[in-house]
């Protein structure tokens, strides 16, 4: 599977340089009988269903000329916008998130707790802070990056 998401990741690289989008993530999943490529893509006002149909129609074009097919089982292509809870994966997708709403989740409990959502309010190379709501209170909370198993842009409700 790695190698799939290595080989779509080295042909859609520059058809996203060319337009100027960003890729977000790559991932290939089996679910129930089916696979999915699914490719996740933004730029700076968001992207729109012409963007994906144009980095949809380009990467399809770039494996189909591929010999041998690099993915020889049958998969369904999904680009598509991250959506509004985006992960956040790379340095710079957490430096952007600063002063925003986020969801952790952590491989280990920390107070009982493995999921934790709260406003970035710093971060750097080995800890992030957020300050979290108890009932009426807000709390600032300190995690070391390593327990961090995922991260994502959250809406506030």
């Amino acid at each position: 599977m790695s190698t799939v998401v290595e080989t779509v990741h080295d042909l859609i690289v520059p058809i996203l340089d060319q337009h100027h989008f960003e890729l977000v993530d790559i991932e290939f999943v089996k679910e129930g009988s089916s696979w999915y490529l699914r490719v996740f893509i933004d730029k700076p006002n968001g992207i729109d269903l012409e963007d994906c149909a144009l980095v949809n129609d380009a990467l399809s074009e770039k494996l189909d000329s591929i010999d041998p097919d690099p993915i020889p089982q049958a998969y369904f292509l999904d680009v598509s916008s991250p959506g509004a809870e985006r992960p956040l994966k790379k340095e710079a997708d957490f430096q952007k998130a600063l002063g925003e709403y986020i969801h952790i989740s952590l491989y280990q409990a920390v107070d009982g707790e493995k999921i934790y959502q709260g406003t970035l309010k710093a971060l750097d190379d080995d800890t992030l802070t957020l300050v979290i709501k108890i009932k009426t209170r807000q709390k600032e909370v300190t995690f070391n990056r390593k327990e961090i198993a995922k991260a994502r842009l959250a809406i506030e409700f």
